[in-house]
């Protein structure tokens, strides 16, 4: 059997103008230049109030809006896979900066609920990164992206802070004593879904990415894993923070913030 020619960039190209509407509802035009990323859809409720602006593509996989100052928040779903799909399907806009607000398991006993993490890098434990990249290559942030997304959180009189967190697909995996063991050797601050998708996916498409994540829970302690019960805290207690420091970063970045990409690929 004869595989078909692959697809080459314009084809490419072509693919995510045609998809990126289909999976969020919003036209091409309707995105804005900066992007917050999600996968919360009570943050893309407080952002459509907060600026009296619609949602988008509800009943499709994904959920988009655009408030007047042409900031848009995409609810890209949970998963690396979703992660990758969203940085993949938004090259048909090229938006000059994409940051991603997530939680994240907290892997050190200095590191509790409530604290916002700025990643240096992120380890690629989920596996959709390697179809990007070899292993080798690290998944990063943009460093001006986060630099200035540092400034508004001290602004605020708030801490954060830095360090390598692990990406992973594996949900439940608290009681694997293995993989418990393997996390405690890296050294990473924190446990996530997306992070490493986002950066990897952002470095291949071209995109400057960034990702600022809230710690929801301490799964490394059995009275820390996640509930229903104590997500709901956490949300009412930090997450109007966490939205609200994403929505000032991003809405300021392109006045007063240093530009981003110094260079070419």
């Amino acid at each position: 059997m004869t595989l078909p020619p692959h697809p080459d960039k314009v084809d490419r190209l072509e693919l995510a103008r045609n998809w990126l509407p289909r999976y969020t509802g919003m036209a091409i035009d309707e995105f804005g230049d900066y992007i917050l990323l999600t996968n919360f859809s009570n943050y893309l409720t407080a952002f459509c109030e907060r600026f009296d602006c619609d949602i988008k593509g509800l009943g499709r996989p994904m959920q988009a809006a655009t408030n007047s100052a042409g900031l848009t928040l995409v609810n890209f779903g949970i998963g690396s896979a979703n992660a990758a799909t969203i940085m993949d399907l938004l090259v048909a806009r090229s938006p000059r900066g994409v940051l991603f607000l997530g939680k994240c398991g907290g892997l050190k006993e200095s590191t509790e609920i409530g604290h916002f993490i700025l990643p240096i890098a992120a380890i690629r434990g989920e596996g959709t990164s390697d179809d990007y990249f070899p292993p080798e290559v690290p998944a990063l942030p943009s460093f001006k992206l986060h630099k200035f997304v540092s400034e508004k959180i001290v602004g605020r009189g708030l801490e954060y802070r830095t360090g390598v967190v692990y990406t992973t697909n594996r949900r439940v995996w608290e009681h694997d004593d293995v993989f418990r063991e393997k996390l405690a050797k890296v050294t990473a601050i924190g446990i996530d879904m997306e992070t490493a998708t986002v950066f990897i996916v952002g470095h291949h498409n071209e995109i400057a990415r960034g990702a600022l994540l809230l710690v929801s829970d301490v799964p490394i302690t059995p009275e820390g894993v996640k509930t229903e019960e104590s997500d709901a805290h956490v949300t009412a207690t930090w997450a109007q923070t966490h939205l609200e420091i994403g929505i000032e970063a991003m809405t300021e970045i392109g006045d007063q913030g240093e530009q981003i990409k110094h260079f070419q690929y």
